[in-house]
């Protein structure tokens, strides 16, 4: 007989079962309502990870549970040889509430970049005698697929698969004169997220994404924005780039857009689309289950007040990180747009914090070694938001004491 959840040694089954390749809080999850999760001993936490930016209207939403259900009843996946309703019904939100055309379903993050990557590739062969080369940031994330794990520039994911794919021009983000110089007739595209989330939650100058846009358009390259984890709402309106007056040619989305439900998008300019039958593929990508749960998230975000609340709470939550610089001194400063933020640290003492304050009761990610990250869901109330503050400034108090 299988025993129960609550009888097995979960942590020692996962060490002996589990491919080790990820880096567990030593905590076991069994149940979630709003922005709390519980553990297998009944303890509570705020959860201001939310799946890596991914339950977007927090744990176990009446709705999105229940459009689940009902979908699961109905139809769970047929494969895209067929046409289903509500992947064409999420296709026609998404493509009436941004600047692109069309859009081809996934399942992550990564095979939507995936999918950016060979629009970019044929796009250059068609367009632009053959260039293949895309310009991408360094502490930049894309994903670990080949492709998307060779595009990344953060070291430490790239370099255990060397050699990794050519076709990757790295320079700094926030540096328009450094993907200028870089440029060259085998240069196909410039891909570059918005906000760096991986990265360390780097915010880039206002005027950076509209100079890209110029330079793209001068040259006569695609640029493709990696809206992967600022996308769905996350930094106060649906797509990131609205806040900065440009359209991208390609533009790609995941996490949130499933409310945690596994699905990616990639979505582009008529001109930028350039697959055909056979280029491309997903056997999961864009099943009526996944898209029926996008729908609703996507009509929460155009029909509800659901972006208001990200941008009170998001101004809510960077006025009192902003407030612990001047009451604890290992705060040096925050950064983030909406609800994806990052709490500055003076040292390199971020993993030390999150480990004491799941100890207090709130989930948090040492995003870098002197960066913890907030990315809480984007129904997170004002009483979580000085709830979770307070915590931290306690946690912090204690390690600075």
């Amino acid at each position: 007989m299988t025993q129960s959840r609550s009888t097995r040694d979960v942590k020692a089954l996962e060490a002996s079962l589990y491919m080790q390749a990820a880096r567990r809080v030593p905590v076991t999850l069994v149940r979630g309502e709003g922005t709390r999760v519980w553990d297998d001993t009944g303890k509570s936490y705020l959860d201001f990870v939310a799946g890596i930016a991914t339950n977007s209207l927090g744990h176990a939403h009446p709705g999105l549970a229940d459009v689940i259900a009902t979908q699961a009843h109905t139809l769970i996946h047929v494969s895209n040889i067929f046409y289903s309703e509500p992947q064409i019904e999420l296709a026609e939100l998404l493509i009436s509430h941004s600047a692109l055309d069309r859009v081809f379903f996934s399942n992550s993050g990564a095979e939507a970049n995936e999918a950016a990557i060979k629009i970019a590739r044929k796009w250059g062969k068609l367009h632009r005698d053959g260039a293949f080369e895309i310009i991408v940031t360094d502490h930049s994330f894309h994903g670990r697929t080949m492709a998307t794990v060779s595009a990344t520039g953060t070291p430490r994911y790239r370099d255990p698969f060397a050699p990794t794919l050519p076709g990757f021009v790295f320079v700094a983000y926030d540096d328009v004169d450094a993907v200028r110089r870089a440029t060259t007739p085998r240069t196909a595209a410039v891909m570059v997220e918005p906000v760096q989330g991986e990265g360390g939650v780097n915010v880039p100058k206002p005027d950076y994404l509209p100079q890209l846009r110029r330079w793209c358009d001068e040259q006569g390259l695609l640029l493709i924005l990696d809206e992967v984890q600022t996308g769905v709402g996350r930094t106060g309106t649906i797509w990131a780039y609205e806040q900065v007056g440009i359209e991208p040619d390609v533009m790609t989305s995941a996490k949130g857009i499933g409310g945690g439900v596994p699905l990616g998008a990639t979505l582009a300019k008529e001109h930028a689309s350039v697959f055909e039958p056979g280029d491309h593929g997903s056997t999961y990508g864009g099943n009526p289950l996944a898209t029926a749960a996008g729908t609703y998230v996507m009509r929460q975000l155009v029909e509800t007040d659901l972006l208001a609340n990200v941008r009170a709470r998001g101004e809510q939550l960077a006025r009192r990180l902003a407030g612990l610089e001047d009451r604890t001194p290992l705060v040096t400063g925050e950064r983030g747009v909406g609800l994806l933020r990052g709490l500055e640290l003076g040292k390199e003492v971020a993993a030390e914090v999150v480990t004491r304050a799941v100890g207090r009761g709130i989930l948090l990610n040492p995003v870098r070694p002197d960066v913890v990250r907030f990315m809480p869901p984007l129904t997170v109330t004002a009483g979580e938001i000085d709830e979770a503050v307070d915590i931290v400034e306690s946690v912090l108090q204690e390690i600075g004491s």
